[in-house]
């Protein structure tokens, strides 16, 4: 009896696999499995190579990366969707260059002699992506968040003197996520506003708290940075009976100040030479639909090509997001040699300047090169690259979407299949996908779970064989191929 039932049970499956198979004509599964992790993989390491310079939005190397994608997109048929009949859509976005690590020291007086203790780069200190060209040394001080805010009732800066100081402050603002006045702090948690405010309050320097690279602080003339990591956090605070988490959460609860002189002196040194006149872009394909109607209704996919690029040191940006970038590469590729396209086009769009503050998506929504109201949706693929299981976060809030790619999965991929409800951010956006819902578009992003390999955010270390793995590459590919197909053929 067990026998008969294991062999009903494999027979209904095998059945139901194949009726799932006949809803797709075979040039498109055939397309499905043409998607390799192999090929995925070399469009990721081509994308780590030392000549793009990270792909930094700005830089010589994110134009060379930016026509590579092109080049490819113009040999397998893929239309050009920029401006003037071209596959870009170019915007001004300045560049500073880092021409070397520089430096971070602690300066200790003893006994009329100055001893420094320098810091290591990347875990001890970080390079400031847009600081100014300088040697600034001065007295520290802590102005919590670096935050001024009067109709908030909050000051970091007041009763206390940092003219020719350097300060050292943390990210966001004392409001946790789940203050129920969060919405009000944002615009100072922002990184621009943060260090435009030390400026005018007369710092001549700035040491941010956290060891990742952050290309969207804006370069200001006078302005010398660096980011900083628990070591030297803790030797700042030192010998002055306070403790930096301790005093971060205290502001947290109390929702006031707790300024201070740490009574120690601190050295930054930066390299750079600041490009005001850099032009960037973004990169836009389309596979037009066969359905004479239908065709005029685009499905939208997009990946940020630019990456976190090489403040004094290479940041290959494999995980981040050279993934996203080569999982849509695959998905153009496939979709371009059908022989018979799907009823609704599909536009392939590769971002720019990202990682600058959602400089590129934000540009496209306020001068799109497709029509707002012909865009059936936006689907955004961000560090897709990494664990075990597949997502489509946001797209419980549109059925048809969700059903699209959860049957891709349930017929092919079966993989382990999570999603949510589109909600824009309390706190500042961090992804294309909500510039998008911002705007008023259907938003959704393909995203993993069950991470298996670390994340090595914003750091030197996310290379292709340390953050990625191949398999869920080729599965989320192969899935959002399919959930296309669906969508686009409804």
């Amino acid at each position: 009896m067990r026998q008969l039932v294991l062999i009903a049970a494999i027979t209904l499956s095998v059945l139901s696999l194949r009726l799932a198979a006949q809803e797709y004509p075979k040039e498109v599964i055939d397309a499905a499995h043409s998607i390799s992790s192999h090929r995925l993989m070399d469009y990721v390491y081509e994308m780590c190579l030392p000549k793009y310079e990270g792909r930094g939005a700005g830089s010589e190397g994110y134009n060379l990366i930016a026509s590579w994608v092109v080049d490819h997109l113009s040999q397998w048929g893929v239309q050009p969707a920029g401006v003037d009949n071209s596959y870009y859509q170019k915007y001004p976005w300045p560049y500073t260059e880092v021409h070397s690590p520089g430096g971070v020291e602690l300066v200790i007086m003893q006994k009329g002699d100055s001893i420094t203790k320098p810091y290591s780069i990347p875990d001890q200190f970080f390079p400031g992506s847009n600081s100014d060209s300088g040697v600034v040394e001065g007295e520290v001080v802590f102005v919590g968040f670096g935050i001024s805010a009067p109709e908030l009732g909050y000051d970091d800066y007041k009763g206390i003197d940092v003219k020719g100081k350097i300060v050292v402050f943390a990210s966001e603002s004392p409001a946790k996520s789940d203050h129920p006045d969060v919405e009000k702090w944002v615009p100072y948690s922002l990184h621009q506003y943060k260090f435009k405010n030390a400026l005018e309050k007369g710092a001549a320097g700035v040491l941010y708290i956290g060891t990742i690279a952050n290309p969207s602080i804006p370069f200001q003339p006078g302005m010398v940075y660096a980011h900083i990591g628990d070591e030297m956090v803790k030797d700042l605070f030192f010998g002055i009976g306070k403790e930096y988490g301790a005093l971060r959460n205290r502001i947290h609860e109390t929702m006031k100040p707790a300024s201070m002189n740490l009574k120690k002196n601190a050295r930054i040194v930066a390299e750079t030479t600041h490009h005001p006149q850099t032009i960037t872009s973004n990169v836009l394909g389309i596979v037009e639909g066969s359905d004479p109607l239908l065709k005029d209704e685009v499905i939208l996919i997009g990946a940020h090509l630019d990456g976190q690029g090489n403040p004094g040191v290479l940041l290959p940006s494999a995980l981040d997001n050279a993934t996203g970038v080569a999982n849509i590469m695959e998905v153009a590729r496939a979709l371009a040699q059908l022989p018979e396209k799907p009823k609704r086009s599909v536009a392939f769009f590769f971002i720019g300047a990202e990682e600058t503050g959602l400089i590129g998506s934000t540009y496209f929504v306020n001068n799109p090169t497709i029509p707002k109201e012909k865009t059936v949706c936006f689907i955004n693929l961000d560090m897709v690259g990494n664990g075990k299981g597949l997502a489509l976060w946001g797209a419980e809030s549109y059925p048809h979407i969700l059903e699209a790619f959860s049957k891709a999965n349930n017929d092919f991929i079966h993989r382990s299949f999570s999603s949510s409800p589109a909600r824009m951010p309390r706190t500042r956006p961090r992804s294309d996908a909500a510039v998008f819902l911002k705007a008023g578009y259907s938003a959704v992003s393909v995203g993993t779970t069950e991470r298996v390999k670390p994340v090595n955010y914003h750091h030197p270390n996310d290379k292709p064989e340390l953050t990625i793995t191949p398999e869920i590459m080729e599965d989320a590919s192969q899935m959002l191929f399919l959930g296309i197909w669906n969508l686009a053929n409804r």
